[in-house]
């Protein structure tokens, strides 16, 4: 069994990530400064004698430092995250994104660790093609918006990650997440189904940005995590890059009417446009699809879980949620 360092770990994925390589038996040390991470999510963890918990930036060298060197594979989950962060503090957005990301590599070089680096869709940008595959070319957009910056750090990142494998043979493996959900997740940060299903359940309208027409991809957090222990697992899987998400898409309108169908089909549907959600200078990706042949050649799986069942477990959790906080 490794001693697993996961950045982030206290986010929406990683908690669901060290749930995971906790019941795989490892030990587990999880940084994280909890500035969009939340407590909660590992509160059903803090009593398992394999997990500890360390408050602190990425940022940090001298942490960064302290906790690789006790670490045999590293899991760097920690990112600033979500659309409206990205849009309103592009520098926090680039800073948390490049420089953390570079040490941990030199970090991890000096010992030959194994890496897992979570990237994103983000970085294809705007290309316009139907589904999006790990080697098209990304299309960013101008440095005038910032909301390209996120997908442009990222990017850096995952050209920081493959040039230490070229270099040093790091063995590092690079998963770009399409739009994932499940319990914990929340709509802080212009994640769509919480927001949607929290909505839903105060009983108000369901705010769909522009015209709804947009197109994304939803798979269900176990499924996600899975696959990233399994290719972190798996012969040959290091110096690549892998599309994680479902492949079948559905529009964001579509997906409002799904979540009031469950919850109370005498909500309505309220458009906003973008400017005045994000600002004048917000641009959007009108269809983001993934191609997954190559995560499914490696591992001989792809997130397969149905949207009916995603949105039944989250409108199920948050539904447990709002019982906790009545009966307290």
């Amino acid at each position: 069994m490794s001693h697993c360092l996961v950045t982030g770990g206290a986010g929406f994925i990683g908690s669901h990530l060290t749930e995971r390589l906790l019941a795989d038996g490892h030990t587990v040390t999880v940084l994280d400064n909890l500035s969009t991470g939340r407590p909660e999510n590992l509160a059903h963890l803090l009593d398992h004698p394999q997990l500890k918990i360390r408050s602190g930036s990425i940022t940090d060298p001298v942490l960064l430092s302290e906790l690789t060197a006790s670490s045999d594979v590293i899991y760097h989950m920690a990112a600033a995250v979500g659309v409206k962060l990205v849009a309103d503090d592009p520098v926090r957005t680039i800073e948390t994104n490049i420089y953390p990301t570079d040490r941990i590599l030199q970090l991890a070089a000096q010992r030959k660790q194994p890496v897992f680096l979570a990237s994103t869709s983000e970085v294809y940008g705007k290309n316009e093609k139907s589904t999006w595959s790990e080697d098209d070319d990304l299309l960013l957009g101008p440095t005038s918006r910032p909301r390209w910056a996120y997908g442009c750090s990222k990017a850096i990142d995952e050209f920081l990650a493959l040039a230490y494998y070229r270099k040093y043979q790091l063995p590092v493996v690079i998963a770009r997440f399409f739009n994932v959900v499940g319990p914990r997740q929340v709509g802080h940060y212009g994640m769509v189904i919480p927001r949607f299903v929290d909505q839903a359940l105060a009983g108000e309208p369901l705010v769909v940005y522009d015209d709804g027409t947009q197109e994304r991809c939803f798979a269900h957090v176990r499924e996600v995590v899975d696959c990233v222990v399994t290719l972190m697992q798996t012969p040959g899987a290091a110096g690549r890059v892998y599309n994680i998400g479902s492949d079948q898409a559905i529009s964001v309108r579509d997906l409002a009417g799904e979540v009031i169908r469950r919850v109370d089909p005498a909500l309505s549907i309220r458009y906003v446009p973008y400017h005045d959600a994000y600002g004048a200078d917000f641009e959007d990706v009108r269809r983001r699809v993934p191609n997954v042949s190559r995560l499914e050649e490696t591992i001989g799986r792809k997130p397969m879980l149905p949207l009916a069942a995603i949105l039944d477990d989250v409108i199920a959790w948050k539904r447990s949620r709002l019982s906790r906080s009545a009966a307290e």
